[in-house]
């Protein structure tokens, strides 16, 4: 089963099914939260309507939504993180609460294919359930209304008993806000066990051996955190979902990697075709970075690349895929061809992607132009204060702050700079390096 078929099938099981109205995707840049950069979660345009808004479309909700994470930019060429995705996800505005969703969540994905599900086999199922703390109880309601589906908590399974309930704190059981206030609550989590077969006492879906892939997040909005930190109860009960596409198609398309999927097929085979010395880690950045800089740059509210905000975010993707392609033998204008594919791939379901489509490709098209010129007059600048550090009595506080200034004048990305340094031969702590960079680059901002 194909990505764009999960995506469609995920949208007429719940507006035929249970009469949810399909709203679209909002804006990849977020207009209620100023505490964020980028809409991270399909949330983030619902929020006024979780707190007593009424919503134009009722209060049964699904859509499928385009998201931005920034957190882990350096984690990206691994087999799990993108910087772009998309959450599909049902919601209720204060309609039905934790057995409905449960319910239809499991039917969503244990009905037949040829009934409208995703055909997964209940055994291979796992959930886990908040554990509660000082701020709200132990969600034992949600655990038992997946006992009323054959589950069983995992301290009282038997080895042979695999549709296991497990509890654990906020860090894996809570969501939001998706800024520093607002709507959140606890979760129930869906895992899918990748490798079937009996489960020890030991195995559990947060063991990070890989073995259970969380495929579906249930969020019980309840709670309205406050900027004291304090959590107050809602005057509504709202319900969030969110299943990810990239994650649901690598299961559905029998791929270890979301980057092995049909999302990234054509674009990974053209990158191939024009590389020289082509490695996995770097198509992956290249190709998540693209494809974030497309949805960035063609969205209504597209911005550009600068060095400040979300347009310092966008320059630091297209910039980290272009040294990612020269990594790979890619010296031409590679950033409008690869992104021409990721826009006719997604322009029917994203329609804005075409019609921003000029723009996009001579955004991108500048900015590989801008870096070229960037680099050699930054590399130029670096080799002559490399010559003036003592690689035996490294000062990185001193280095640091001296870098920066490369990167104030010439825009040379601080990654770059710890590269060369490398290169050089320059023993040092590197977090310490961009913590020191970082601070710098704050201060500047404020001044600014």
């Amino acid at each position: 089963m194909l990505a764009k078929e999960i995506r469609q099938r995920f949208i007429d099981f719940f507006v035929k099914e249970y009469g949810h109205r399909h709203i679209a995707s909002a804006s990849v840049i977020p207009e209620n939260d100023p505490t964020v950069l980028f809409t991270t979660a399909g949330m983030q345009q619902l929020v006024p309507y979780m707190i007593g808004e009424a919503h134009p479309e009722g209060k049964k909700l699904v859509d499928f939504q385009k998201c931005i994470r920034t957190d882990d930019i350096d984690e990206v060429g691994d087999a799990t993180h993108l910087t772009f995705f998309e959450m599909l996800g049902n919601w209720s505005l204060g309609d039905y609460f934790k057995e409905e969703a449960i319910k239809m969540s499991y039917q969503f994905l244990t009905n037949p294919v040829e009934k409208g599900g995703m055909g997964f086999d209940p055994e291979r199922l796992c959930v886990s359930c908040f554990a509660g703390d000082e701020d709200a109880p132990r969600d034992d309601e949600a655990a038992e209304i997946w006992e009323s589906l054959g589950f069983v908590r995992a301290e009282k399974a038997s080895e042979d008993q695999k549709k296991r309930i497990y509890f654990y704190g906020k860090e894996q059981n809570w969501w939001g806000p998706a800024g520093q206030t607002g709507p959140c609550g606890p979760d129930t989590e869906i895992f899918y066990d990748i490798q079937g077969g009996p489960i020890s006492s030991d195995e559990h879906p947060d063991d990070e051996s890989g073995r259970f892939v969380e495929i579906w997040n249930n969020v019980f909005m309840q709670y309205n955190k406050q900027s004291d930190g304090s959590f107050l109860p809602l005057a509504q009960k709202n319900v969030d979902t969110g299943m990810g596409l990239e994650r649901m198609a690598s299961i559905m398309e029998t791929k270890d990697s979301p980057f092995d999927t049909s999302l990234f097929a054509t674009a990974k085979s053209k990158l191939r075709e024009m590389a020289s010395e082509p490695n996995e880690n770097s198509l992956r950045i290249i190709l998540d970075h693209i494809r974030a800089g497309v949805f960035i740059l063609g969205d209504p509210m597209g911005v550009s690349p600068s060095n400040t905000d979300q347009g310092y975010i966008l320059r630091r993707l297209i910039r980290r895929a272009i040294r990612h392609a020269r990594k790979i033998g890619i010296e031409s204008d590679f950033g409008a061809e690869i992104a021409k594919i990721f826009i006719n791939e997604y322009k029917d379901v994203y329609p804005e992607l075409d019609k921003n489509r000029d723009r996009i490709l001579e955004e991108l098209h500048n900015e590989e132009i801008k870096f070229n010129k960037t680099l050699e007059n930054g590399l130029r600048e670096m080799k002559k204060l490399f010559s003036s550090w003592d690689a035996e009595n490294f000062d990185v506080q001193k280095a640091a702050e001296q870098a920066f200034f490369i990167y104030e004048t010439y825009g040379f990305p601080v990654e770059m700079i710890i590269e060369e340094l490398n290169r050089e031969g320059f023993e040092f702590d590197s977090k310490r390096f961009v913590e020191i960079f970082d601070q710098k680059f704050k201060k500047h901002q404020e001044q600014s």
